[in-house]
């Protein structure tokens, strides 16, 4: 069993890669499927914390930090792993060059341009982030803000991201598994990569049950019906308001 497990994923024992293909492939495997995702995670479930005295408790801000923390790092050592992949060869030849692929040469070209396609979305997502408005509300200077307001600008926002975010993490699960296939990896590998989604997809369906995902707005300034965002439609799908 311990051979088979050792064993590359086309059966083949010895398993030949180059090194910047390795480094590469560990550089998107922290950033895609352990940064990101827990960073998207606890955007969407720990706007209001389990102990936290909501609402009472207002605008905690663990969550922002925690999340702006792990989607930056994400990028980071995403593009860490971009540069990798193109300073070999560009787009699609890189991944054909630096791993055994044999007649997988399709799969590499479809591994490397899906690629690009989630690290471009990774990196729309911090550019529409740092574009996302004006915050307003009772403890700013100005009352008057694109978030607490929930200005078209806003809603356009809200939608765009989150969609955008979740699209990226969903893609990335196939970008990384082609990956392994295109190298050639150890089956080890797939089968913890296999298991680990499993974890945050587990863990995603339980938080959403139990009615983790409350809506930003009431999160940070409460159910009252005067604040202009509580009158407006939440953002989102499963987005729940405890209160209002």
């Amino acid at each position: 069993m311990t051979e088979w497990w050792l064993a590359s994923l086309s059966g083949a024992i010895s398993h030949e890669i180059a090194p910047w293909a390795y480094w590469h492939a560990r550089c998107m495997v922290l950033a895609w499927a352990v940064l990101l995702p827990l960073g998207a995670l606890l955007a969407r479930f720990y706007k209001v914390r389990p102990r936290q005295d909501w609402p009472r408790e207002l605008d905690d801000k663990h969550w922002w930090h925690g999340h702006r923390s792990l989607q930056w790092g994400g990028v980071g050592v995403m593009l860490v792993g971009l540069w990798l992949a193109w300073s070999q060869g560009g787009a699609g030849g890189a991944v054909a060059e630096g791993t055994m692929v044999d007649s997988r040469g399709t799969a590499a070209v479809v591994h490397a341009w899906a690629g690009w396609a989630v690290c471009v979305a990774a990196c729309l997502q911090i550019a529409g982030a740092m574009a996302r408005g004006s915050k307003g509300g009772p403890t700013d200077a100005r009352l008057r803000g694109d978030h607490y307001d929930m200005t078209r600008w806003r809603r356009g926002f809200e939608r765009i991201h989150k969609s955008l975010g979740w699209l990226s993490v969903v893609a990335a699960v196939g970008v990384t598994g082609l990956g392994l296939v295109v190298a050639d990896a150890p089956r080890w590998m797939a089968a913890a990569l296999v298991l680990w989604w499993a974890l945050l997809v587990a863990a995603f369906v339980v938080l959403q049950t139990r009615g983790r995902c409350i809506d930003t707005y009431q999160a940070i300034w409460g159910p009252d019906r005067n604040h202009p965002g509580n009158r407006v439609a939440p953002t989102g799908w499963g987005v729940r308001r405890p209160l209002g």
